[in-house]
């Protein structure tokens, strides 16, 4: 079983994608993440920071190989020969 992680989104962000991750691991709407972390930000500085060390903690989501990773130019071989 794969164990669920939680990453910077590349697809969904606004600024380091902290709050699109955050909502596809936590699986709700990015825009109610987006308020709550505006809403903390204006409530004091607690919620700016988060964001910081967040953007600085949480690693960038990986890439996602296209077509089950094969590139046409991969393991061609040598054509020298």
């Amino acid at each position: 079983m794969e164990t669920k992680r939680i990453y910077r989104s590349k697809s969904d962000r606004k600024i380091a994608g902290v709050c699109g991750g955050l909502a596809a691991y936590l699986n709700v709407d990015p825009t109610i993440v987006r308020l709550v972390a505006v809403l903390l930000a204006l409530a004091g500085s607690f919620g700016f920071w988060a964001y910081i060390i967040a953007a600085i903690v949480i690693p960038e989501e990986p890439e996602t190989p296209v077509n089950g990773g094969y590139t046409p130019y991969e393991d061609v071989g040598d054509q020298n020969n």
